[in-house]
């Protein structure tokens, strides 16, 4: 049995653009565009709402998935040769923007992911311990 995607017919695969990707301002420039540019990402107040108001309301997701994501990014941590700013390159081939250029080149990417990973703990810790009481392999 594997976990599967909400709304979608495949297995889940963990994915670390599910705490930036709410970021992607492309053609929502006036909308969501500019409701994020008046935050900085290089802030440590400001990366913080960002996370915790944005990142971390994966409302499609289950406990299930918040878990698997929340292990996956501590593995991506635990690897201290994990390129986190490649997360944040933005390829011409895609429709993708982020709502400032600090987004562009962050000071600490790699910091951005474990304040994450620290505010997940946080914020969805009734979520992670329940789904730490199940048997994962029967997902």
């Amino acid at each position: 049995m594997m976990l599967r995607y909400p709304f979608m017919d495949g297995d889940f695969e963990p994915n670390l653009m599910w705490f930036i990707g709410v970021f992607n301002v492309y053609d929502r420039e006036e909308t969501r565009g500019e409701e994020l540019e008046v935050f900085n990402p290089d802030n440590q107040f400001d990366r913080e709402v960002l996370i915790v108001r944005y990142s971390l309301k994966l409302g499609c997701l289950s406990y299930r998935h918040k878990f698997v994501l929340f292990e996956f990014l501590a593995e991506k941590i635990r690897d201290h040769n994990y390129d986190f700013e490649i997360l944040f390159n933005i390829d011409d081939v895609y429709d993708s923007s982020w709502p400032r250029a600090e987004w562009y080149a962050l000071k600490d990417p790699r910091g951005f992911f474990e304040d994450v990973y620290r505010l997940a703990s946080e914020e969805w810790k009734d979520d992670l311990y329940k789904a730490s009481l199940e048997d994962q392999s029967t997902w």
